[in-house]
């Protein structure tokens, strides 16, 4: 690279970007707000040390936390630099642990050719383990042992001592050797997992400072990208390698500290000058990504964490649409008016991969996928599984599908599950005799005693089970499902394994079941579970064209035109168990809610609803992040609010592409006189009858190929028809 094109990049450089960039301090830190260039201010960062200081590649480090980032980062630096970029090691912190034990891991009597176990591997190992010592997989799940495992060596909590602490308590006990087990069939595979990684790289390092010294020569400019999500293992490794002589340059933002439960410590980057001397402290406030009211209202929001550096993000952009806050009159309304919003946009010449939908937990998908698929809008979900696919959801299905059906598919999925020591073999015969029979499974094993002991004990309990249920005639089919989850000892196995995000689930899968019956107060167990095939039997998404949906812990990184926050309700997003933890959780909320906001360019739609909400068994209440919001940033629309907020009337909101936002008295106006049966005319799909009509959304049955939509009551695209249906 010449001086010229050096200059040329520093050009592209605001004042504290250059400032970042060519900065002569040992140790140094940056912090980076949301969509600061924090990325172009490193790569330029080691184009300087190169180009300009003559720094010898081989010298340099640069840490990021995932390989696409790191990827991306290589990359830059190569297009910057061409030929004298090699040499400089870009990578995460586990594939630096792999080169440098490929080379000195001999020091730890482990061959340099061990082998890296992934999940899979690992889960693998616990396969053996339960099978060995007779666990039941459905009391701890592999991920929740791989969870106490890891929390055993991240603590330096030997074998010994892991018994030593389980004391007499029998699950805890069982833990332990698992731990052991597992242990020893890592020494005899010669394998490390990723925590291992870390932690075998550390004590070599403690255990021989020569070899600790040899890589404090080799790295003498350290780079750590993120800075705020590391650990205090990865912190250990890089004081090691900074040791008294080596320059250390950090990268990260506070206030996007969102992985304390994956062990990241805010403390880490707040206290970094007392733990280096002199340090230099640069803060990147301009922001490239957001238009003035969205990072104006996310600025506003975040202010109210005391634990953060102190900084005022701002943007040269002009204009730029208020954030958008719409209240439903239920979930379902909250999703439709997003559904219908994304149309809306789509039509504009929006693309659908332009926009995402996020929340703060994957239960809240299952109300969005289905408005997107009520409104043919193609969607993908994020890291994730669709609601409707997750096991524990299929499962519940199969149990009322073995009530109402005796399915035999349905039967094979859940007649083990939770554990009832009925193995392949024993289905396996149970299949072959009913198929001699021409029987269902069900019947077979109801009717005809093939075994003796145990097996057939278990069986009959099983067959009892099930005819208690089927019984149960005059029961709603939410609480008929209460009953089976609980007596089927399903919810009791997800509580062992510590499983919150899949008994969240079905609680959600118990409000759909309620919803269900709201809306269709005459239906069975046969009509729901039809519905639900309705949701599930998708066509494949084609050339990319969809909107994304995603937790906000998986958005982390992402950008998008429009960023629509669903599900911002007081316990929902911040979540209750968080804030249990009391100030610190909070604050953690608080800042996820910020990298939320902090995702949109252009359109930001926050979202909340009325009703009552099953997780919480409350009713919903609007999120204080919402509240947080200065008024000048915002406009709220939608349904009377009935915690704080009042509902705006601006000019902003009478032109929402949505409601069109008419006043009080309109509204009251557009509502009154539809009704059940009568006639109406849409401006997209022509005349229909409205089927239903219930918390602010019509069930209307239009002509082929449109079918049943639900609209919502106050849409100016539904007017009267005249008249009503025979």
């Amino acid at each position: 690279m010449t001086m010229n094109n050096f200059n040329d990049l520093l050009q592209n450089l605001n004042k504290q970007q250059k400032q970042a960039v060519l900065t002569n301090s040992r140790y140094v830190r940056i912090i980076a707000g949301a969509g600061s260039g924090k990325t172009r201010v490193l790569t330029t960062r080691i184009a300087y040390l190169i180009n300009e200081l003559g720094i010898f590649g081989g010298n340099i480090l640069a840490i990021t936390f995932t390989n696409k980032a790191a990827k991306e980062m290589n990359d830059r630096i190569v297009a910057q630099l061409k030929d004298t970029a090699s040499g400089v090691h870009i990578s995460t912190i586990h594939s630096l642990c792999v080169s440098i034990l490929r080379r000195d891991i001999v020091s730890m009597n482990m061959p340099r050719n061990f082998t890296v176990l992934d999940q899979d591997d690992q889960k693998s190992i616990l396969k053996e383990a339960y099978k060995e010592i007779g666990l039941d997989r459905q009391k701890f799940s592999f991920n929740s042992m791989l969870d106490y495992i890891a929390n055993c060596k991240c603590g330096y909590v030997s074998v010994e001592r892991a018994y030593e602490l389980a004391g007499n308590y029998p699950g805890q006990a069982e833990k332990a050797k698992v731990y052991q087990y597992y242990v020893n069939r890592q020494q005899a595979l010669y394998a490390l997992d990723f925590d291992d990684l870390l932690l075998v790289t550390v004590k070599m390092f403690e255990l021989y400072p020569k070899i600790l010294k040899k890589w404090q020569k080799r790295f003498n400019y350290i780079h750590v990208d993120e800075f705020q999500d590391i650990d205090q293992i990865q912190y250990k490794l890089i004081k090691q390698l900074a040791g008294v002589n080596n320059e250390v340059y950090v990268v990260g933002d506070p206030d996007q500290t969102i992985y304390t439960w994956r062990g990241a410590d805010i403390n880490i980057i707040m206290n970094f000058a007392k733990d280096f001397d002199n340090v230099e402290t640069i803060i990147l406030n301009q922001n490239y990504r957001s238009d003035p009211p969205i990072l104006n209202g996310a600025n506003s929001m975040i202010k109210n964490n005391r634990n953060r550096v102190e900084k005022e993000l701002f943007t040269k952009r002009e204009g730029g649409d208020l954030i958008t806050h719409f209240r439903g009159q239920s979930d379902t309304h909250e999703a439709l008016w997003i559904a219908n919003q994304v149309i809306s946009l789509n039509k504009e010449g929006h693309p659908l991969s332009s926009m995402a939908i996020l929340y703060r937990a994957n239960y809240l998908s299952r109300v969005l996928e289905k408005s997107m698929v009520d409104l043919h809008i193609p969607y993908v979900i994020y890291g994730g599984v669709r609601f409707y696919d997750r096991a524990e959801i299929k499962d519940a299905l199969s149990y009322l599908r073995l009530i109402v059906s005796k399915d035999d598919l349905a039967l094979k999925r859940i007649i083990n599950t939770p554990r009832r020591k009925i193995g392949q073999k024993t289905i396996d015969k149970i299949f072959e005799v009913a198929k001699q029979n021409q029987t269902l499974m069900y019947d077979t094993i109801k009717t005809e005693r093939l075994f003796s002991g145990q097996t057939q004990y278990m069986l009959d309990s099983f067959v009892n089970m099930v005819e208690k249920w089927r019984k149960q005639t005059d029961i709603p089919i939410a609480d008929l499902l209460e009953m089976v989850i609980d007596e089927s000892g399903y919810r009791n196995m997800l509580d062992e394994g510590k499983e919150i995000e899949r008994i969240e689930n079905l609680k959600e899968l118990i409000n759909d079941v309620k919803n269900f019956q709201d809306n269709y107060p005459e239906s069975d167990i046969n009509e729901y579970l039809q519905m639900v095939n309705l949701y599930t039997d998708r066509e494949n998404i084609d050339e990319g064209n969809y909107i994304q949906m995603m937790t906000v812990h998986a958005a982390k990184g992402l950008e998008f035109d429009t960023v629509f926050v669903y599900g911002l309700s007081e316990g929902i997003f911040p979540s209750e168990r968080t804030m249990a933890e009391g100030i610190k959780g909070l604050e953690e909320e608080r800042r996820l809610a910020y990298v939320a906001y902090t995702r949109a360019r252009h359109r930001l739609y926050l979202t909340d609803s009325l009703g009552y909400s099953y997780q919480m068994q409350s009713p919903k209440a609007c999120s204080r992040f919402i509240k947080e919001i200065k008024d000048e940033f915002i406009t709220h629309i939608g349904a009377k609010d009935n915690f704080g907020i009042k509902q705006d009337l601006s000019e902003s909101a009478k032109q929402s592409r949505f409601l069109n936002a008419e006043d009080d008295n309109t509204l009251k106006k557009r509502s009154v006189g539809f009704r059940k049966g009568e006639l109406i005319k849409h401006s997209v799909y022509g005349s229909g009858v409205i089927i239903n009509i219930k918390d602010g959304t019509m069930e209307i049955a239009f002509s082929h190929p449109h079918g049943i939509k639900k609209i919502i009551e106050n849409h100016p695209s539904v007017t009267k028809n005249g008249g009503d249906h025979e």
